[in-house]
């Protein structure tokens, strides 16, 4: 068996890697939260059906995972982003999610998530000279 380093962009190798991985996983998990995954995509658009932001994120057995939020510069301080993570939140009640986790670098939104409700359960310092947070909501409570 040999190692080897492959820097392109394969999606065969990626998804082998990623369902193996899926695979084990589910082996660890209670039957109820199997079959419980699904990309989520909001998308914030304007008259024009240009994108202005979007959510980009999953639900993983019993939370939703935001990965990506964002909306356009010219677009912040009009209350979307909180419109955006609002629709993720009733997705993932109706997901019958437990919690949701973000995670956030100080130049980005770390206020805006307190903000909604979240609590920083995790930092990394010193990560490309910032600070990076990672947040979770209960939607238990």
């Amino acid at each position: 068996m040999k190692l080897q380093i492959n820097n392109e962009n394969n999606n065969e190798l990626k998804n082998y890697v990623r369902n193996k991985m899926f695979e084990y996983n589910m082996k660890h998990f209670p039957d109820e939260l199997k079959g419980k995954y699904q990309e989520i995509h909001i998308f914030l658009q304007d008259e024009g059906e240009q994108v202005c932001g979007g959510i980009l994120g999953e639900v993983c057995w019993n939370w939703l995972d935001v990965q990506y939020l964002f909306v356009e510069p010219e677009h912040r301080g009009h209350g979307y982003g909180k419109k955006l993570i609002h629709e993720a939140e009733k997705i993932a009640k109706e997901k019958q999610c437990d919690f949701m986790k973000v995670d956030t670098f100080d130049f980005q939104a770390l206020d805006f998530y307190k903000k909604e409700g979240f609590e920083v359960y995790g930092i990394i310092e010193n990560a490309g000279r910032h600070t990076h947070y990672y947040m979770k909501k209960d939607l238990l409570k």
